[in-house]
């Protein structure tokens, strides 16, 4: 298979990025960003763009990929609901519209997060413009669409993109397995899920931990 993948910058991107650089199954991997992964790989392409909306005219270097791994995104902290759905929705649903014009026949993977509102009336802020642009997504064309919740994920190897609370939080991680099973992956499970969902499909268009981790199995 041939993917795409945005937000190669970042914590999940980059692990996305690697667990598909390593696996048989992907061939090619073009990332989309505004700067580069610094990553060097035969597999690896790479686009850099200054702003997402100037996608389209980038039509002939995305065409003929099997799917599309959204991994950018920002955190809610300090955001107000505008900006944040300025940042989340209005990002997200117009990249994946002008992806679905130049191929509609690819598998699109949406990064939202765990608690995610479906409704989109729930009191958590965050949680309903998430709801709202995985329902937005789930209206599109595509092939399929999929919308990954994970809670907390433990880095690939090597990752350089990693903060340092998620460095804390990764040596506690047996402590988090024990106590709270349903909120805590593996990167390297996220990317194989997205892998498996691409590849095979999967049951259900929204994944929660449990999935994820049944869909990298």
């Amino acid at each position: 298979m041939k993917v795409i993948i945005t937000g190669a910058t970042g914590l999940v991107g980059e692990g996305v990025l690697q667990v598909c650089l390593k696996n048989p199954e992907i061939t090619e991997v073009l990332t989309v960003s505004r700067k580069s992964s610094g990553h060097r790989h035969p597999k690896l392409k790479e686009l850099i763009i200054k702003d997402f909306s100037e996608i389209k005219n980038d039509n002939a270097e995305l065409m003929g990929y099997d799917a599309c791994f959204f991994c950018a995104g920002v955190s809610s902290v300090g955001e107000t609901e505008e900006s944040f759905t300025r940042k989340t929705y209005n990002f997200v649903v117009s990249f994946a519209e002008i992806m679905c014009q130049i191929n509609s026949a690819m598998t699109f993977i949406y990064v939202s997060g765990n608690r995610t509102d479906s409704t989109e009336k729930g009191k958590v802020m965050w949680a309903r413009v998430k709801g709202r642009t995985e329902n937005a997504l789930l209206r599109l064309p595509f092939k399929a669409v999929y919308n990954f919740r994970p809670g907390f994920m433990r880095p690939v190897k090597g990752q350089k993109n990693v903060r340092f609370i998620y460095r804390i939080f990764d040596v506690l991680s047996p402590v988090w397995y024990f106590l709270f099973p349903g909120w805590i992956c593996k990167m390297e499970e996220v990317g194989l899920a997205m892998i498996h969902c691409a590849k095979t499909g999967y049951k259900t268009p929204v994944l929660e931990v449990e999935d994820i981790k049944k869909a990298a199995r």
